[in-house]
């Protein structure tokens, strides 16, 4: 077959290597000249942990198994199995991972509820206070500045994979070819469309009003740490965002910092292959996103950093805000829609997007029988 892949974020460039694997030439659109999306402005995390019990979590079980031999054979993923840490300062937060370290789905999570005292063995970096800290083991990282560059360079080796960056998507033609906007007309078996939060034009004219709506986030990069932090870090305010975790109690007894709610933060930390951290996030649902950053949110997560790490912040060298799409109905690992004959559009992973990536696009080269 001959397919043609909209997109070279993340979700775009894992159908790519599906086709590619499953011994389909494939010719890949970029509307930009490098992706410059969420895929690239997120932490590269590879996050089990938090994810809804049922389908969300297989998912993302099958996609750390595909990251991982991904990885294995393309070593510039930067692919490391360096699992995540969640400190609990406070009761109420204790409870909430014991929890999770005592629920059924725990052993597929690798979770395990550590002592201050283990957990720091585990990362010496954290030299702050905290009761207990809650482990994933499945939790890995990649680096996403990188990553789909590496991916495709692996693509091209193959001798099936074409890169087109540069050129907008404008028609589809017959249900299975596109024509950019050099006006140039690419024939295929099979279009996929990957267009991340690009949600309008020729997306809303083949589509219609999707189930998905867009996400904004702030993060944040530091300098060099100076010393390894040897897993991905989390706070407890992740145990409010994430549906793995019943917080009910913990919203009833400890409200959340007013900074913190007014920005729907959580904690989020993973050290780059440079040494340099990379911090977030908060999320703005409603339109129209402001176009510039905030720094009450820095403010806090640096705070939060550095009670953890017991010592202040690198300086900062990054701040950027970056968009994704999520479906509506968050219960929803992703939107999957046949938009023409032979032609399919993916959209709305959310922040799943670099976690179940892979799996998601597995499952679209089954069931379009590739």
């Amino acid at each position: 077959m001959r397919v043609i892949v909209v997109g070279a974020g993340v979700v775009g460039t894992m159908h790519a290597w599906q086709a590619v694997e499953r011994g389909h030439e494939v010719v890949q659109i970029e509307r930009e000249a490098d992706a410059r999306g969420a895929s690239l402005r997120n932490f590269g995390q590879i996050w089990v942990s938090g994810r809804a019990a049922g389908a969300e979590l297989e998912t993302a079980l099958r996609a750390r198994e595909l990251w991982e031999a991904i990885g294995a054979r393309v070593p510039a993923l930067g692919f490391r199995a360096n699992g995540s840490l969640t400190p609990v300062r406070t009761e109420a937060e204790l409870a909430v991972a014991e929890a999770a370290a005592a629920g059924p789905d725990a052993e597929a999570r690798g979770f395990t509820l550590l002592t201050a005292a283990e957990a720091r063995a585990l990362n010496p970096a954290l030299r702050g206070e905290f009761l207990a800290a809650l482990r994933c083991e499945r939790d890995a990282a990649v680096e996403p500045r990188t990553a789909q560059r590496a991916l495709r360079e692996a693509l091209a080796a193959s001798g099936r994979h074409t890169f087109l960056p540069g050129r907008e998507v404008r028609e589809l033609v017959g249900g299975s070819a596109v024509r950019d906007d050099h006006g140039e007309l690419h024939r295929a078996d099979a279009v996929v469309l990957c267009t991340g939060a690009w949600l309008g034009g020729l997306v809303r004219e083949l589509a219609g009003e999707l189930p998905v709506r867009r996400v904004r986030l702030q993060m944040m990069q530091t300098a060099p740490l100076g010393e390894p932090l040897t897993t991905s870090i989390a706070d407890a305010d992740s145990f409010r965002y994430y549906p793995a975790y019943d917080a009910t109690a913990l919203d009833a007894a400890q409200p959340q910092a007013p900074v913190a709610a007014a920005h729907r933060m959580q904690l989020l930390m993973v050290q780059r292959l440079d040494g340099g951290l990379t911090i977030g996030d908060t999320h703005e649902y409603e339109h129209p996103f402001a176009f510039d950053t905030l720094e009450d949110p820095y403010e806090h997560l640096a705070g939060v950093v550095e009670s953890l790490l017991g010592r202040p912040l690198p300086p900062i060298r990054r701040r950027w805000a970056g968009v994704y799409a999520q479906c509506t109905d968050t219960r929803r690992v992703v939107h999957r829609q046949q938009v023409a004959e032979a032609a399919w559009l993916v959209t709305g992973p959310g922040g799943r997007g670099m976690t179940c990536s892979p799996a998601i696009a597995e499952t679209t080269a089954d069931r379009l029988g590739w």
